[in-house]
């Protein structure tokens, strides 16, 4: 049967399909990028692959989909912020919501690291220590997504008053921020604009922490209102895009697009204006797709496939990271190739597919768990509707996050965890309904 006969196809499925392949897209290249090393036999370390290879670097132009994300949720939000922005309804009672829908999940994560952290100070934590790290470091989306997402309604007010001249001015800023991290003295100096901006400090370019992920949502509201779209549209962003990551990187700018290369040079610490050409590219990449998209998602299997994904979203992003520790000790055990040396050695894309498999296995038994448990709880819960509640709420979800990102498992879940159980308890209204 045809999915349009379906009472229940009221859902724009097309934003879900791109959310689902860009989670997939971040799950698989979290697992390329982590190279496990052995010594006779036993996991002692990790790398990741950007440290010692430096052509990954144009991977990243494809797995760096953080964008997209940001996009995409933009799009499905924007709507919903208008309404309540036009009947005067409270945004901080709304982002409540949003964040309490991150932190519930989290909790239960962080919840199961403290618990490994704990066994780990009794037995050396010989597998732990290696992945340490690794095992929080994918919170920096938590942190950067409910950031933006408090300031969706100056987005869509933005967009209301000032359509693409927004998108614009976001990026003109961007522009200013490095200009002024790099020093310019002159106008040859932006040939080296790269060169000039990664050499110095982090400096005023960290006001692009926040301003090069909110050209995005800017983006992301002014799709879901026709201010672009079409096929010839799609191309002439995506070869914009092209053109642009060209230009930036020829100045000096990192290739890699997610964490450093071979030099220490980072186009995420602080984000630089590099990172626009890889968003140009993926929004391009949107409207080409879109109508073949469209038709494919029409086929039932096709649309209960994103439906699913869309289910497992947030476990997913939590635990993928963690299948790497079960991973790990069954490749120990079975004396699988996952370390299978450097790239261009022999075998080493082979060890990177059965390193992938063993994380594929090892993840499945993981989600079943957390999916379980997560029906258990309570799923309505009310937002907490008083301003003072809601800041320390998100105060504590923030602290908590960032304190897990920086120290990794032990001692960052330890303490972190105490920071998300706080926000939990303080962004849900109280008492909660019986209903």
């Amino acid at each position: 049967m045809n999915e349009r006969t379906d009472p229940d196809n009221q859902r724009d499925r097309y934003p879900d399909a791109l959310r689902a392949g860009a989670l997939l897209v971040v799950v698989f290249g979290h697992w390329i990028a982590t190279l496990p090393r052995l010594e006779e036999g036993r996991v002692t370390a990790t790398e990741h692959m950007l440290d010692i290879w430096g052509p990954a670097g144009m991977l990243t132009w494809i797995v760096q989909v953080v964008p997209l994300f940001v996009f995409v949720s933009a799009a499905v939000s924007a709507d919903g912020v208008a309404r309540r922005l036009h009947h005067g309804h409270d945004q901080m009672h709304w982002w409540a919501g949003r964040a309490l829908g991150l932190a519930r999940p989290t909790v239960t994560y962080m919840a199961a690291l403290a618990v490994f952290a704990l066994i780990s100070l009794y037995t050396g934590g010989r597998l732990l220590e290696p992945f340490n790290h690794s095992l929080t470091v994918h919170l920096w989306f938590l942190i950067m997504l409910i950031t933006v997402q408090a300031l969706l309604p100056l987005s869509v007010e933005a967009d209301r008053r000032y359509g693409l001249k927004a998108v614009f001015g976001l990026i003109a800023l961007a522009a200013l921020a490095d200009f002024l991290r790099a020093g310019l003295r002159s106008p040859a100096d932006l040939l080296q604009l790269g060169e000039l901006v990664t050499e110095s400090g982090g400096g005023i370019g960290w006001v692009n922490a926040l301003i090069v992920w909110l050209i995005p949502q800017q983006l992301g509201i002014a799709w879901k209102r026709g201010r672009f779209a079409g096929t010839w549209t799609g191309l002439g962003l995506t070869l914009l895009g092209l053109a642009w990551l060209a230009g930036t990187t020829g100045s000096g700018y990192p290739t890699a697009m997610v964490g450093r290369d071979l030099e220490g040079h980072s186009n995420m610490l602080p984000p630089t204006l590099a990172l626009v050409g890889v968003m140009w590219i993926q929004v391009g990449l949107v409207l080409l797709c879109e109508k073949p998209m469209r038709w494919l998602l029409d086929l039932r299997h096709a649309a209960r496939t994103v439906t699913f994904l869309g289910a497992l979203g947030m476990p997913l992003y939590l635990w993928h990271k963690l299948a790497e520790l079960p991973a790990a000790w069954v490749g120990e055990r079975i004396g699988a190739p996952i370390d299978a040396g450097d790239p261009g050695e022999p075998g080493f894309w082979l060890g990177r597919l059965v390193w992938i498999a063993l994380c594929t296995v090892m993840v499945a038994p993981v989600l079943a768990a957390v999916v379980s448990f997560e029906l258990t709880r309570k799923r309505d819960v009310a937002a907490a509707t008083t301003t003072p509640a809601i800041l320390a709420g998100g105060f504590a979800l923030m602290a908590g996050l960032i304190v897990s990102l920086t120290t990794g498992a032990l001692p960052g879940a330890l303490i972190g965890l105490a920071g998300i159980v706080a926000a939990s308890w303080l962004l849900r209204a109280h008492p909660q309904s019986s209903n």
